[in-house]
């Protein structure tokens, strides 16, 4: 078994990036944290943590952190990650994703540091003409978004080629829930994934939530997508952590999924179903670049990493999500 080695979690104020910081310290990995604070939370990190506010652009600051913190490896997920603004400011998405993660990666080869976790995204995929999806499909985005992560991928692996590295990216599909003892979950107001939409319209915090799209060729015309729960996700992370350390001379590449796939209206039926109610549902027409259909095939990470899901249940990965709602409704008073 490996040793735990320090760990610098970079977006560990954010959503994933939190529950990432959680599943190392659960299992007894030192941690620290750099996060800008641009979408990610102080009150996210747990106390005790080191934590730095500064950008992952930062050369003098990451080495100042790699010193004092002896960093042995970097999960990262700092960068933007809403689709549409991709769309719309392109540039933004390939500083804060893709030129930024190249001075990162660079800091951490001139640290030696010799361990590297990248969060990637199912986006690279763009719009497969297969489903399920296997980490051999062709990689064919359709937005700055998923350009900016892909060629994060390419820069990772050349970098291990050329140097003493070894990383692994996980390209995630989509990410929901809650840590379900609600030390952390989705906060991002205004944030644009479904379930957290649903549980805010649940509670009353929007009157409604839209349906974009009801004629795909799906069994009831609404897309279909993968969800993985937030903390089987961060589990995977510590898993591919110790995959990598235990052999330094190999790389990998996973996709994050369940490969299960619920539609929009069975996401909102659950929803309905867990707290006894009904939520508004208003049809609208179809968003540009959505597939019919996105699930994963989770059998390269399920064959690699001794990873067996917590939480593959569509009605408790909701049941979460509303109970750190409720909870963050306190927190903002």
């Amino acid at each position: 078994m490996n040793s735990k080695c320090p760990v610098l979690v970079t977006g560990g104020a954010g959503y994933i990036g939190s529950h990432a910081v959680l599943a190392l310290l659960d299992a007894g990995w030192p941690v620290a944290v750099i996060d800008n604070l641009s979408t990610g939370f102080r009150f996210a990190v747990p106390e005790g943590v080191p934590f730095y506010e500064g950008d992952i652009a930062d050369a003098d600051l990451l080495a100042r952190i790699f010193a004092e913190q002896g960093t042995r490896a970097v999960m990262h997920f700092a960068g933007s990650i809403v689709v549409p603004e991709s769309v719309e400011n392109p540039l933004k998405y390939y500083e804060n994703n893709t030129v930024k993660s190249r001075a990162l990666i660079e800091a951490v080869v001139r640290a030696g540091v010799p361990h590297m976790i990248f969060s990637s995204t199912a986006a690279t995929y763009g719009m497969p003409d297969v489903s399920p999806v296997t980490e051999e499909t062709p990689r064919q985005p359709i937005n700055p978004y998923g350009w900016s992560k892909l060629m994060t991928e390419q820069m990772l692996a050349d970098t291990a080629a050329a140097h003493s590295m070894n990383y692994c990216a996980l390209r995630y599909f989509n990410v929901a829930g809650a840590d379900p003892q609600a030390r952390s979950g989705q906060s991002t107001a205004g944030a644009t994934h479904l379930i957290k939409v649903a549980v805010e319209a649940a509670l009353g915090q929007r009157e409604s939530v839209s349906v974009f799209g009801t004629d795909y060729d799906t069994p009831d015309g609404t897309g279909v997508r993968d969800y993985i729960h937030v903390s089987d996700l961060a589990a995977a992370h510590v898993l591919a952590l110790e995959a990598l350390i235990d052999q330094p001379d190999r790389c990998l590449t996973m996709n994050c999924g369940y490969g299960l796939g619920f539609s929009v209206l069975e996401v909102l039926d659950a929803v309905d179903r867990v707290t006894k109610g009904k939520i508004n549902r208003v049809m609208g027409p179809r968003r540009a670049g959505d597939p019919d259909s996105l699930i994963s095939d989770p059998s390269r990470i399920k064959a690699t990493l001794p990873w067996q899901p917590q939480y593959a249940d569509l009605d408790a990965i909701v049941a979460h999500a509303l109970a750190w709602e409720r909870k963050l409704a306190d927190i903002r008073g």
